[in-house]
């Protein structure tokens, strides 16, 4: 063959070829797919355009290699255009919103529920799909089929390529080793930002954690549950602890923040922790972690399904209700009592017009405040000998949830305008996007001004209290990161630090038992969530051997504690 017979060969591939596939799609993939990576490392000032070119050719090499081992005929396509339009999307929300995608976001994304994913829907996103996924993925369809190849024959390409990416990258990462390390080690969310690689990663990581997972029920935990004696006279406590959802410590009033954001809870006598951290930045990794006994540290190294906070409450004796009005309990509440605000108590009045709204999909979603309809009514269909020992009410919020912070507010309640009207958030000006969320921050603490006057309402009966702590919290754009999800490890405090608001009423059974001006001295001393579980044991009275005093927030506060 001629010479120039042999460059245009060269310039214009078989693309029949599997192997030609694989490498064209890591091509596509890894210098187009990944403009989020070349945009964060064009702001670096130590990673010039120099590393980011032999960045880009690490990328498609490292994606090479691995679409190598699976360039296959009758394979590889539908691998390829699952993988091109998993890239687009990750392309956008990467780009869009500065997550990062690791095992955890698997969790969390499996576990999100068609109202949270609509929300996440827009044009730019069905832009990025068709652009970088569906325009790629047709072309590649329509390809013809592989002529026979002979299996050693197709194996051997297959591998002399692996083996030649692996190559490329290696003398690419040496040519800039001193620069890699320290830009790795200074930018860990880097790793996470490389698409399809992450996803790759994170899902075989997530899929390899569930599956060496014990099958079975829970653990049990608690086995020796027990409540103490009450005094002669003394009320069951009737404990509302209240989850509340992507809601940040800082933009509180409550804990210095300037705007008005708690003009309710203003005015009552509650106790709002201002130094307090969260278990995760997600809620699939915040909320099993908050109800479970062992702590942020510990509980990563769980390996099986284990009992939680609920279940040692009512092997105690204690009612126990979880109502949510959310994407569910994650697991926590399957073995209790549970209820939605959508499903109302045998007898209830139907819910106030306006409370609940049917959106374009026709999907129903309730503001916060159908958290309280009905509650009297929810307290009764509990079994009333459990009911006489105490009740403890686990109310799950929807909160802050973004990115569409402006369906989360009532019309009656944006005290900040104008406010981002988009789920689009990097397309808002930054002051509406803070005002969108500002009047969350007011809706709850509506929902919790609410809820004390409806405890005050129950105290010739119990002995009412109120407890509420976010999941984790949210970024509003600081350093152009929005919403959460980033690794805890590198997570900014946006993110995990949350308020934590106690309601403990004067004259009430709990507050006599605790040292006067005791609880107000914890205003600023550090807290997080490995504090709940044994706060809440030991508020209601209730001990178990997986207690731990030196946990609970009130112990120190105690008459002779």
């Amino acid at each position: 063959m001629s010479l120039p017979k042999r460059l245009l060969t060269w310039f214009r591939p078989d693309t029949t070829r599997p192997l030609t596939q694989a490498w064209l799609a890591a091509l596509w993939m890894g210098l187009l797919a990944n403009w989020p990576l070349w945009r964060q490392l064009s702001s670096m000032p130590d990673a010039g355009p120099g590393f980011a070119v032999v960045f880009a050719g690490m990328v498609t090499a490292a994606t090479g290699a691995l679409l190598s081992l699976l360039a296959w005929p009758r394979f590889i396509k539908g691998l390829l255009v699952v993988l091109l339009l998993a890239s687009a999307a990750l392309a956008h929300f990467i780009g869009s919103y500065g997550i990062v995608f690791d095992p955890t976001m698997v969790v969390n994304m499996l576990q999100t529920d068609v109202r949270e994913t609509r929300d996440l829907l827009s044009w730019r996103l069905f832009a990025s799909l068709l652009l970088l996924g569906a325009l790629p993925a047709a072309w590649l369809l329509r390809r013809p089929a592989a002529p026979a190849q002979p299996l050693t024959r197709r194996l051997g390409g297959n591998l002399a390529a692996f083996a030649l990416a692996l190559v490329a990258m290696v003398v690419l990462a040496l040519s800039v080793f001193a620069t890699l390390s320290s830009t790795m080690r200074n930018y860990k969310t880097l790793r996470y930002m490389v698409t399809p690689l992450n996803a790759v990663y994170s899902l075989a990581s997530a899929g390899a954690r569930r599956q060496a997972a014990p099958s079975g029920p829970p653990a049990v935990i608690g086995a020796d549950a027990r409540l103490l004696p009450r005094p002669d006279g003394a009320k069951p406590p009737l404990l509302l602890f209240v989850v509340g959802e992507t809601a940040r410590a800082m933009n509180f009033s409550l804990n210095g923040y300037e705007r008005p954001t708690n003009p309710e809870l203003a005015k009552l006598p509650v106790l709002s922790l201002r130094q307090v951290t969260s278990c995760g930045t997600a809620t699939a990794a915040s909320l099993p972690c908050m109800f479970s006994p062992l702590g942020r540290s510990a509980f990563g190294d769980l390996k099986g399904p284990q009992e939680n906070l609920l279940d040692v409450l009512q092997r105690a004796g204690l009612a126990v209700l979880w109502l949510d009005n959310q994407s569910g309990c994650k697991g926590l509440c399957d073995r209790v009592p549970n209820s939605s605000t959508a499903r109302l108590p045998e007898g209830a009045a139907p819910l106030p017009p306006g409370l609940c709204n049917k959106d374009e999909l026709g999907e129903e979603e309730c503001f916060d405040e159908a958290l309280l309809h009905e509650l009297d009514k929810r307290i009764a269909a509990l079994d009333p000998e459990r009911v006489k020992r105490g009740v403890v009410l686990v109310m799950h919020q929807m909160g802050s949830h973004g990115p569409a912070y402006f369906k989360r507010s009532p019309p009656d309640l944006k005290p900040f305008l104008p406010e981002c009207r988009s789920n689009a958030l990097q397309q808002c000006p930054r002051e509406q996007v803070v005002n969108g969320y500002d009047n969350t921050i007011a809706t709850t603490d509506r929902l919790l001004a609410r809820s004390i006057a409806w405890l005050q309402g129950q105290a010739t009966r119990f002995d009412p209290g109120m407890l509420y702590v976010s999941d984790h919290g949210e970024s509003l754009g600081e350093n152009g990161l929005f919403l959460h999800g980033m690794p805890y490890a590198m997570a900014p405090s946006e993110q995990t630090r949350v308020p934590m608001i106690l309601w403990v009423p004067e004259g009430g059974g709990l507050a006599a038992s605790l040292k006067p001006g005791c609880l107000a001295a914890l205003r600023d001393k550090p807290a997080s969530h490995d504090n709940l579980f044994h706060t809440v044991m030991g508020w209601v009275g209730a001990r178990a051997d997986v207690y731990k005093p030196e946990w609970d927030l009130l112990a120190g506060c105690r008459a002779g504690g």
